[in-house]
């Protein structure tokens, strides 16, 4: 007899910025920079950093802790109805543990399990796929998938580190995926996640990594350790090419598993790295502007948390309906790449 699958659909949803907003004329202050520059290469307008640089209280998991709250409440549950947690972070609380369990304790969930994923940009891409594998074989019923980022603490405002720093904010976003056995939804139709190994250094951050022998140079050398390897490094261009060919791969990968056309597309929401390059795989795509959710201008490139961020203020402005067919689609450092295609 052949086992009942159930099917993953989006039962709430949430998000959350710090307060305070850091324009692209407050970054001028800081580098030899400009809002004209910044705004014609990314889109970019502002973005949301927490109050403090070293803030121990305003973390990573405390912002995937009020979008948590909103999504737990927007699907009608409480913490205690909550099964498992999927955490999608590069930037942690603590080199480990990761931020799925600072968050069941925040949430005061019972002592569930938290998966965390390291997947930068597609992280909540890869935790939404893993979290619809759960749940389509009955292991759990109600996964808490969240993406939360704080870069603020870990960018280089000097010249140098210019290109790559205006890009990031801080941001968190979280939806619950629920089972379901209603059928008039048909929630998550398809999934599929990529990567390509050989360009890890070419958008990565080499420190505290094991490959380079921090704790030694640290203790020895301090001041030996080179800005490049703290601070983010991105080839931009590199970065780019391979963005625009991965994205519109993974989108119709989506769509073929599923049987379905991009015509069919009610809305797609990209991972909001630049409006250059959303703008590049609307046109091959051929959609429209009301069907690509585009909010980098607002919170630049929130990594993880750009796509569950994008998806909230899409309900919230009623650019996504009940019924819709919506693709999230992302690409970042790995290089990983993947798609979610779901009915919501």
């Amino acid at each position: 007899k052949k086992r009942n699958m159930k099917k993953s659909v989006i039962k709430g949803f949430g998000y959350y910025v710090p307060e305070k907003v850091v324009t692209n004329d407050d970054l001028a202050k800081l580098m030899s920079t400009n809002d004209e520059w910044i705004t014609e290469r990314t889109g970019i307008k502002q973005r949301h950093y927490r109050k403090n640089i070293n803030d121990a209280e305003e973390t990573t998991a405390y912002l995937g802790l009020q979008a948590s709250k909103k999504a737990i409440e927007s699907a009608g549950l409480t913490a205690k109805d909550i099964d498992y947690i999927v955490f999608a972070t590069l930037s942690p609380d603590y080199y480990f543990p990761g931020c799925g369990v600072l968050l069941q304790e925040m949430l005061g969930c019972d002592t569930i399990g938290a998966l965390d994923v390291r997947n930068q940009c597609s992280g909540f891409v890869y935790a939404m796929s893993v979290a619809d594998a759960f749940i389509k074989v009955g292991q759990y019923k109600n996964i808490l998938v969240v993406g939360a980022e704080i870069h603020s603490f870990g960018l280089d405002f000097t010249d140098r580190g210019r290109g790559v720093s205006v890009i990031f904010g801080d941001g968190a976003g979280a939806i619950v995926l629920s089972a379901s056995e209603d059928d008039s939804v048909q929630g998550i139709l398809a999934t599929n996640m990529h990567s390509e190994g050989k360009y890890a250094d070419e958008l990565c951050t080499k420190f505290p990594g094991t490959k380079y022998g921090w704790s030694v140079r640290l203790k020895n050398e301090p001041d030996a350790i080179p800005d490049e390897e703290i601070y983010p490094h991105m080839n931009g261009n590199f970065v780019f090419k391979h963005a625009v060919t991965r994205f519109p791969e993974t989108i119709h990968e989506a769509l073929e598993k599923a049987g379905k056309k991009v015509e069919d597309l009610d809305l797609l929401i990209p991972h909001q790295a630049n409006k250059r390059i959303a703008q590049y795989v609307q046109q091959q795509l051929g959609l429209p502007d009301e069907k690509v959710m585009v909010n980098i201008e607002k919170y630049g490139n929130t990594t993880a948390a750009s796509i569950p961020i994008a998806l909230s203020e899409a309900i919230e402005e009623g650019r996504m309906k009940r019924g819709d067919l919506v693709c999230l689609s992302a690409f970042g450092s790995g290089f990983t790449w993947g798609s979610v295609l779901f009915e919501y």
